[in-house]
């Protein structure tokens, strides 16, 4: 039986649409620290996916959306610490209110230029997939196990 853990990951966008907003993971033990990485976390019950990536973006953060675009998902077989299965909801955010901090309890915040993602320390898969997320092709669902802490394999549809 396939029981993911649900997730949402949001990519704040600059005004001018060149840059995105992407947390540097440094917290001791986290599976992503050394990452830079987007905003987001764990569906909680009786959540629905936008409320999700509401309240997380609002939490680690400070800001409303007031404007987000669901860009694709991603299923991430094996992608967890021990195995596990993940999947995600992925969000172009290019609307908030409020006052952005220098950083979370994950790490710092920076504004990085999108066309620069390349040279970032980033977990392997992303590279696949974000090029769809700040394009400006359909909505895309793609499939992306893992084995050994390493992308096995990529796949994906933009009906």
């Amino acid at each position: 039986m396939f029981t993911p853990t649900i997730g949402t990951l949001g990519y704040l966008v600059s005004a001018d649409g060149t840059r995105v907003l992407l947390v540097h993971r440094s917290r001791d033990g986290d599976q992503h620290a050394g990452k830079w990485n987007g905003l987001g976390g764990k569906l909680e019950p009786g959540e629905d996916v936008y409320s999700c990536l509401c309240r997380e973006l609002r939490e680690e953060a400070g800001i409303e959306i007031t404007s987000a675009r669901l860009r694709g998902t991603v299923s991430w077989p094996g992608f967890g610490v021990g195995g596990e299965d993940w999947f995600g909801f992925i969000f172009v955010v290019d609307g908030w209110t409020g006052e952005l901090p220098e950083r979370n309890e994950d790490g710092p915040l920076a504004w990085q230029p999108i066309d620069a993602l390349d040279d970032l320390p980033m977990w392997e898969g992303d590279r696949h997939w974000l090029p769809l997320v700040f394009g400006d092709g359909p909505v895309f669902h793609g499939v992306m196990p893992y084995v050994d802490g390493r992308p096995a394999g990529w796949s994906f549809t933009a009906p």
